[in-house]
C-alpha cells in the first residue's frame, strides 16, 4: 500500500486537515497518511512548490501526494492526478505540478470536477487520492488529458562575471533560500575572488556547514538541496536583514584574479 502525503496552506487551527484525512480514511482505513506542511504561504505556489520539490523524491516510489493549496488563478476550479518520475500528485491544474521536475509527465488525467463544492478538497481530491493509494490505476481516476497547466519557474541568471538571483523561501528559522545554484557556482568561480551582495551585506566567504558559524554571525552557504543559503547563527536573518521572499541577491566574480 502506498504513502500519501499531504500539503496544504490550511493551518493547523481549523478541522480541514482532519476532514480531508478523514475522507481519504473512510475510503481505505489502512492508509498511511504522512503531513508535510499545513503552513504554506497563503495561495503562494512558488513556495509550495518549493517545500514539495525538495521532498517527494524522498518517498519511495509510486507515493502519493496530495496537494490543496490554491493559486488565486486559471486552472484553480479544475483538478488532476498526474504521474511524475514515478511519483503520484493529485491537485488543481494551476501549473504548481509543472514546477517540480523538468521531466515529462508520465499521464494525467482530469479528475471529475466539483468545483460547485465549497470544499472540494474533501469531495474530488482526496477521495482521488486514497484510491491511488489502494493501488487504482490512475487512468481509472478520470480521461486522460494531453497535458497540465505549466509556469515558468524562475531561476538565477548567470554569466562570467556574475550570478543574479533571489530568495525563493524564508525557512522557520529565519534563513534565505536562494535560487542561486551550487553547480553553477562552482563552474564560474574557479578560482577567482568572488563577492556576494545581499541587502546592505557584503560577503565573500563560502562556510561549509553550520557549525563553522559563530553565534551572531552571517553566513552564506551551500545547502542540502544545492542552493545557497543565507542566514545568522542563532538569529532571524530575515528579520534582522531585512529580506524576504525575492530579495535580490548577487554575486559578483573579480575579474582580476584567473
Amino acid at each position: 500500500m502506498a504513502i500519501v502525503t499531504f500539503l496544504s496552506d490550511f493551518g493547523n487551527t481549523d478541522h480541514y486537515v482532519a476532514a480531508v484525512k478523514a475522507k481519504m480514511l473512510r475510503v481505505n482505513p489502512g492508509l498511511q497518511i504522512i503531513d508535510i506542511s499545513h503552513s504554506v504561504r497563503k495561495h503562494n505556489l512558488i513556495h509550495c512548490s518549493y517545500l514539495l520539490k525538495n521532498v517527494f523524491r524522498e518517498f519511495p516510489a509510486g507515493s502519493v501526494h496530495l496537494v490543496c493549496v490554491a493559486g488565486g488563478q486559471e486552472g484553480d476550479g479544475e483538478f488532476i492526478a498526474v504521474k511524475l518520475e514515478e511519483h503520484y500528485f493529485v491537485g488543481r491544474d494551476n501549473g504548481l505540478f509543472s514546477l517540480l521536475s523538468d521531466h515529462a509527465s508520465m499521464g494525467v488525467v482530469e479528475l471529475a470536477n466539483k468545483a460547485d463544492q465549497t470544499f472540494p478538497e474533501k469531495v474530488a481530491l482526496a477521495e482521488a487520492a486514497a484510491r491511488l493509494a489502494s493501488g487504482e490505476t490512475i487512468h481509472n481516476l478520470g480521461p486522460r488529458k494531453p497535458e497540465m497547466r505549466k509556469l515558468l519557474n524562475r531561476t538565477s541568471r548567470a554569466t562570467k562575471k556574475q550570478i543574479q538571483g533571489h530568495v525563493i523561501h524564508v525557512d522557520h528559522f529565519g534563513n534565505l533560500v536562494t535560487n542561486i545554484l551550487k553547480q553553477d557556482f562552482d563552474i564560474l568561480t574557479k578560482e577567482r575572488g568572488f563577492t556576494i551582495i545581499f541587502g546592505r551585506e557584503k560577503h565573500n566567504k563560502i562556510f561549509k556547514n553550520y557549525n563553522e558559524v559563530e553565534p551572531g554571525e552571517c553566513f552564506t552557504l551551500f545547502n542540502s538541496d544545492g542552493v545557497m543559503e543565507i542566514g545568522i547563527s542563532q538569529g532571524n536573518a530575515s528579520e534582522l536583514l531585512g529580506l524576504d521572499f525575492d530579495s535580490p541577491v548577487n554575486i559578483i566574480f573579480d575579474e582580476s584574479t584567473p
